[in-house]
């Protein structure tokens, strides 16, 4: 066998390694994130917290976790993203553990800080890396393979908390996934290569589909770039604006329909599995929008998954219990879909040897979007209600189309 195709057929075995570990952090850090939408509630009923307190709860996770993303990316380019990404898990664990010892709001608070500050870690530093090990071609069925593991934890993690917090209580079910999380972090110290694999470039090659500024398929121009390594500013801050809506409606209404399952009769036993299926079904988003988004184009697969959202948010208010848990799975789906095609699109915008901290800057921007719109949710619901803070929400998705136009301007002929 020549050596030419023995070094292809190495450097194809590194970047699945790659995607394989990326995709592994993704599923234990989303694990962390989603199974909170669980314990929400039953830290509600425990420690009788309102919904503006369980919005702020929810705020400070994410608020901590979107304050991480930049500084993770910046700390990885110096100490390397194997040791920061492994590091930033344990600590997640290490948060996790201390809620089982949570005895009210402060406690749970300064817990969930230690948390956030751990899953702030994983997106910049794991995507970039599954990025750049893809830059030559497939970048996007890539991260949307990626994406779809993070799903594959929402699916588990909430499920698995919640049936153990129905028989051992919602303290040890916390503490428990903790100690998955320490031990995530062992092995990805273990197994994350070093450094980027063998045959891989951290800059697009050209004629590949993660041009630069101009657009797919253009030459790498890493002379344009500074400071971020943006190399198109107007199509980043669309494609970061779109994810900002993205992110409020996505984050507040999985915060309170949860609440909504309540108050149509959900017991708090099943609440694990409903959002179970709203994770499968974002689990599927993920995986198929990024290749949907390749054939049909990236605004039209935006469009679609954000106004199915909104009319699912709308569906899930006015029908009764068993026909809205029907429904979660779709629900998930559109929700979550929207992403994987913003995240495969940011290379488009971005200098390869600075996507980790154009990541960071796009995931910062997104959770901490996504962070506060909890707390007003929360004080619309306990308010007028739930239902129109649900309302609210959906109504939101609105706000998309002309920032959809604004991207548009940005994308080169046939990819829009």
């Amino acid at each position: 066998m020549p050596l030419s195709a023995i070094t292809a057929k190495l450097s194809k075995k590194n970047r699945r390694h790659v995607l394989a570990l990326g995709g592994f952090a993704h599923f234990v850090h989303d694990g962390f994130t989603d199974s909170v939408y669980v314990l929400l509630p039953l830290w509600a009923a425990a420690f009788s917290l309102n919904h503006a307190q369980v919005g702020s709860l929810k705020m400070i996770m994410s608020g901590t976790l979107a304050a991480m993303q930049v500084p993770a990316g910046i700390i990885a380019e110096r100490y390397g993203e194997r040791a920061v990404l492994a590091t930033g898990t344990l600590i997640t664990g290490l948060g996790f553990m201390l809620l089982g010892l949570a005895g009210g709001f402060m406690s749970l608070a300064a817990f969930l800080v230690v948390a956030g500050a751990g899953c702030g870690t994983q997106h910049p530093l794991a995507s970039s890396v599954v990025s750049r090990a893809y830059s030559a071609s497939g970048r996007r069925a890539a991260l949307g393979v990626y994406n779809f593991t993070g799903d594959l934890g929402k699916v588990v993690a909430p499920a698995a908390v919640g049936a153990a917090a129905a028989t051992l209580g919602w303290a040890h079910s916390a503490a428990a996934y903790g100690a998955v999380g320490i031990l995530a972090g062992v092995v990805l110290f273990a197994l994350l290569p070093r450094r980027q694999p063998a045959g891989t470039s951290s800059a697009p090659a050209p004629g590949s589909d993660s041009g630069s500024g101009s657009g797919i398929g253009s030459k790498a121009r890493p002379h344009t770039a500074h400071g971020w390594g943006i190399t198109n500013r107007r199509g980043y801050s669309a494609l970061a604006a779109i994810g900002m809506v993205d992110s409020a409606v996505r984050v507040g209404s999985l915060t309170f329909i949860p609440f909504l399952l309540v108050e149509k009769g959900a017991s708090a036993d099943i609440l694990g599995f409903a959002l179970s299926l709203v994770f499968a079904g974002g689990a599927t988003g993920k995986l198929v929008c990024g290749f949907i988004a390749e054939r049909v184009g990236i605004l039209r697969t935006v469009l679609l998954t954000e106004a199915a959202t909104a009319g699912l948010i709308a569906a899930a208010i006015l029908l009764p219990l068993r026909p809205t848990l029907a429904l979660l799975p779709l629900f998930g789906l559109a929700l979550n879909g929207t992403s994987s095609v913003l995240y495969g699109t940011i290379g488009d915008f971005v200098e390869g040897e600075r996507q980790a901290r154009a990541y960071g800057l796009f995931y910062t921007l997104g959770i901490g979007s996504g962070a506060l719109a909890p707390v007003p949710a929360g004080a619309v619901s306990d308010a007028y209600g739930v239902s129109v803070a649900l309302g609210v929400l959906a109504t939101s998705v609105l706000l998309i189309l002309p920032l959809a136009g604004w991207l548009n301007a940005c994308l080169p002929k046939g990819s829009a």
